[in-house]
């Protein structure tokens, strides 16, 4: 297995030492790739698009793994116009996390540079601000969306947890610990499946609805948000060692593992109507990533069960959807970015698919650069 997945991201090295510098002719932050073969930027919302950390990160990865300075020039490019958002701040949202821990926050834990390090504290004060004390962190910007809040918010309170490691400041994590209750009580239900949306009252903190988001439908179950929780919940375990948040990251994986199709890939929501042909190899990737996380939290007995749960995962994706034409830039297909925005990418190439697939492979051969890790 080691053997494989480090062929696996030699492949994936390989490919991006040809298809990075495209993008920096672009002067874009992929999301995509292109029918043209090559990439395309964010489908609304400019440089402050939430998936804008994904490139970065998966860059650093790659110059972790193969020493390749090419990868390196390339994430300070694309921190350059992140950078440029955060001044900005108002196009900032909850996904900071995504944006910053994943870019100068990688940036820092490789080369230890003391600005890439403020630059990662300033993002969490941004998101720290989004707090309302009513017990939720707001995801949305927008009128309306005072009470908004996602599970995908579970994955951004890394930032949090590392602000927390590198200030000694508690309020960060206890920021995070009022989300993953929050998380816990209202979004994650007894089957292990969650809620994408829940709406309250900004006022009182009263869930007052559960729209269906990115998913199928109201009550549905949005595979990513799955994937989200399950990652989500194993990191704020390692963050603080509290064991509710392990047995929630075990009840929402154990319900991932059930839903995995006889191929070895994902549906996009695992509450789809029968026949309907709509995959999400994001969800697939980051949760291997979350398997392969928890199997580490996990007495002996247990490991075998999420880690063998990631390989199923993870060879289905290198044996049915990885792609290593070189006429197409990036690896992953089958992403799918939500069950009823086909604009924003269905079937497709999607940056942030490349980069959980990537990690999942540096897991496997000991050369993950622990970037959601607090310390």
């Amino acid at each position: 297995m080691q053997h494989w997945a480090g062929d696996t991201l030699a492949r994936m090295a390989a490919k991006f030492t040809r298809s990075a510098p495209l993008a920096a002719r672009a002067g874009i932050i992929p999301y995509k790739s292109g029918p043209d073969g090559q990439w395309m930027g964010a489908p609304m919302e400019g440089n402050s698009w939430w998936t804008g950390g994904f490139w970065p990160a998966l860059m650093w990865q790659l110059y972790a793994a193969s020493g390749d300075p090419l990868f390196a020039d390339e994430a300070r490019r694309v921190q350059a116009l992140l950078y440029e958002e955060l001044l900005r701040f108002t196009g900032l949202h909850h996904d900071v996390g995504f944006m910053y821990l994943l870019s100068f926050g990688a940036e820092y834990r490789l080369t230890g540079d003391a600005r890439a390090l403020q630059i990662t504290l300033r993002a969490a004060d941004a998101l720290a601000g989004r707090y309302n004390p009513a017990g939720f962190i707001r995801a949305w910007n927008g009128e309306g969306k005072a009470g908004w809040a996602i599970v995908d918010t579970m994955m951004n309170l890394s930032l949090l947890y590392f602000a927390a490691g590198h200030t000694g400041d508690p309020r960060y994590a206890a920021i995070a610990g009022a989300q993953a209750e929050t998380t816990m009580r209202h979004f994650v239900r007894p089957d292990g499946s969650c809620n994408h949306i829940v709406v309250f009252d900004p006022h009182t903190g009263e869930a007052l609805n559960a729209p269906a988001g990115q998913g199928c439908g109201v009550g549905s179950s949005w595979s990513r948000g799955q994937a989200w929780a399950l990652y989500g919940f194993a990191l704020c375990y390692r963050a603080t060692g509290d064991t509710r948040y392990l047995d929630t990251a075990k009840r929402v994986a154990h319900y991932f593992i059930a839903n995995i199709r006889p191929d070895g890939l994902t549906d996009c929501d695992f509450r789809q109507p029968d026949g309907e042909d709509r995959v999400d190899n994001i969800a697939a990737a980051c949760a291997a990533c979350g398997l392969l996380e928890l199997a580490g939290h996990v007495p002996e007995a247990e490991r075998g069960l999420y880690a063998r749960a990631a390989h199923t995962l993870l060879r289905a994706l290198d044996a049915l959807c990885a792609d290593w034409d070189e006429a197409n830039p990036g690896v992953l297909q089958k992403c799918t970015a939500a069950y009823h925005n086909d604009n924003a990418g269905r079937h497709e190439n999607i940056v942030y698919g490349d980069y959980f697939f990537a990690e999942a492979m540096a897991r496997l051969c000991g050369k993950a650069i622990g970037v959601w890790y607090a310390k």
